[in-house]
């Protein structure tokens, strides 16, 4: 078998498939599905300083090859985290890292440092670029300014792995990945969901309570491989791909393109095995073409 250890600055991963945040719970939930221990790292949900109620109902809808949400980063707060989630998790074997937003760098800034006390939380994953929230969220994710001036707070408050979660609605997400790279971040994950909406032609109403949602599923891969083959071109630190990844060879594409690793999201949903089936894909496919290491096909492209 092919090796399929990797590395996230100094975050050792077993093999390079992970979950995204939002689309897994806390990991827990999928335990009489798969052995969570099998993953390279399961991102949880969304944490942030204070509990939030997130976006009223309705705040799913289903599109062709995708869905729209506009959750709005729901939770109940780092404190409740700390207390009643963490020992929860704390054993799983494997990287649990925790995905923290905020409303001002401040904010992120002290969830974060609540987060670095937590011995076996070995990293987070900072959403810059949630597009479904009223303040925060993606308003720092889009310019490189909002961006670094994040993860310049959360880097002096933060001591493990930091990974910086990206917008893809932008002009130039290169850009924003090497602001935030030169403000510290250990890595990069890209991309979160993409702006959209619906209208339900009978009610002449957006099917969204706040109108927009971000959009994922087999949709955006397009759009994400080409953003994560910019950024891994652009950046000296692993980047970690996402977006419609929902077979092996999905995530082989997103690995050729320059991505160190890869998380499933919205495949989740239809089927809460899907990132075992990826990952042995994987390896059944490095084992056919003759490849002993993962590290044959990471930026493979010209």
């Amino acid at each position: 078998m092919a090796d399929l250890r990797v590395n996230i600055g100094a975050l050792a991963l077993k093999n390079p498939v992970m979950t995204a945040s939002g689309t897994f719970g806390y990991g827990v939930e999928f335990e009489d599905f798969i052995d969570l221990g099998s993953l390279g790292g399961i991102i949880v949900k969304g944490t942030t300083l204070k509990p939030r109620e997130g976006n009223d109902y309705p705040r799913m809808a289903e599109t062709a090859s995708g869905m729209l949400n506009c959750v709005g980063l729901q939770n109940k707060g780092v404190e409740y985290f700390c207390e009643h989630i963490y020992p929860q998790i704390k054993d799983i074997g494997t990287n649990m890292i925790v995905n923290v937003s905020g409303s001002s760098p401040e904010d992120y800034a002290e969830c974060a440092a609540r987060i670095d006390a937590l011995e076996k939380i070995p990293a987070i994953e900072l959403n810059i670029s949630c597009p479904n929230v009223r303040d925060g969220g993606m308003a720092f994710g889009v310019t490189c300014q909002g961006a670094s001036s994040v993860v310049k707070a959360v880097r002096q408050a933060y001591h493990k792995t930091l990974i910086v979660k990206l917008s893809p609605n932008v002009t130039d997400i290169a850009e924003i990945a090497r602001a935030v790279e030169a403000e510290g971040a250990d890595s990069v994950s890209l991309i979160n969901t993409l702006m959209g909406m619906a209208i339900d032609i009978e009610r002449r109403k957006k099917v969204l309570s706040i109108g927009t949602g971000g959009l994922s599923g087999p949709a955006v891969k397009p759009v994400a491989l080409r953003m994560v083959y910019q950024v891994a071109k652009a950046v000296k630190i692993p980047v970690v791909g996402l977006g419609g990844i929902s077979t092996a060879k999905d995530a082989i594409e997103f690995l050729m393109a320059g991505a160190t690793a890869i998380e499933i999201g919205t495949a989740n949903f239809l089927d809460p095995a899907v990132t075992i089936k990826v990952r042995d894909g994987i390896s059944d496919w490095l084992d056919e073409h003759g490849c002993k290491d993962i590290h044959e096909i990471i930026g493979c492209l010209e």
